[in-house]
């Protein structure tokens, strides 16, 4: 079941978004070691809950993330910049990642996949680049792009209708987290919030009847803001399936950080 914690209704969080003065740093360079998985099939079983279907999430360049960064699966799906520091073996742009794990290892704030490790090298140099194992990196967040994707909503295999619902939300554009999703018949006002099971899913044990619609809480930086999906699954949706929300997310972080190195990097 979900924990409690996330219990949180989506009025009161807005609330406490829009009123909040917390700083935002997360266009900001920073410095960490990068390593890598030696198998890719390690990123399958990552906590962000995307299964198989992470393997084809940008290309294959995937990372699992520190606590820090994966915020108790509000981070899964972030996107980050990184590129290795060695002249002599790397390119200045280096390549981007996507966080699709969770990283418990202290000694890097990222392990990443092979794909991505060797894609910051320059041409010719993967493979001396994949002999050092651990590598010094630049990187800072930056959006996720999918011009021609929509949000989805995938129905997990788990979903038990209908008693039951667990989704998990694919192609979330811009530099944002969602943190709050709440789920209603389409044409109620009855709305009944969701919980974060872990990682990317989300679930509930009040499933509405009939075709379903969504709205969530997107934060970007330190700013809350409203979405509303308004008919996304049919009123005899299927586990495993894919429901096109019919809607992009393309906010970006606000700059809420000083002093804040930027360096030469353009998105």
């Amino acid at each position: 079941m979900a924990p409690p914690h996330r219990h949180l209704s989506l009025c009161l969080l807005v609330c406490i978004l829009l009123i909040s003065s917390a700083s935002a740093c997360d266009r900001c360079v920073h410095q960490t070691k990068v390593s890598f998985f030696s198998k890719a099939s390690v990123l399958q079983s990552g906590a962000c809950g995307y299964g198989s279907m992470a393997i084809g999430f940008n290309g294959g360049h995937l990372a699992a993330a520190v606590p820090t960064l994966y915020k108790d699966g509000d981070g899964c799906g972030a996107c980050f910049q990184m590129r290795c520091k060695d002249p002599n073996l790397c390119t200045k742009q280096g390549t981007t990642i996507m966080v699709t794990d969770l990283n418990t290892n202290n000694q890097t704030d990222f392990v990443i996949s092979s794909r991505a490790f060797r894609a910051m090298a320059t041409q010719g140099k993967d493979q001396d680049l994949l002999k050092l194992g651990i590598v010094d990196v630049d990187y800072k967040r930056v959006p996720c792009n999918y011009k021609t994707k929509n949000l989805a909503v995938f129905v997990e295999e788990t979903s038990q209708k209908p008693n039951y619902l667990a989704i998990k939300f694919l192609y979330q554009g811009g530099q944002t987290e969602i943190v709050a999703v709440d789920v209603a018949q389409v044409g109620s006002s009855n709305w009944n919030f969701m919980s974060r099971n872990h990682g990317a899913i989300w679930d509930t044990s009040r499933v509405p009847s009939g075709a379903l619609q969504f709205r969530f809480v997107v934060t970007a930086g330190y700013d809350g803001k409203w979405y509303w999906a308004k008919n996304v699954m049919p009123a005899d949706w299927k586990n495993g399936v894919i429901y096109d929300a019919a809607l992009q997310i393309t906010d970006i972080a606000q700059e809420g950080c000083s002093p804040c190195d930027h360096d030469d990097w353009t998105s």
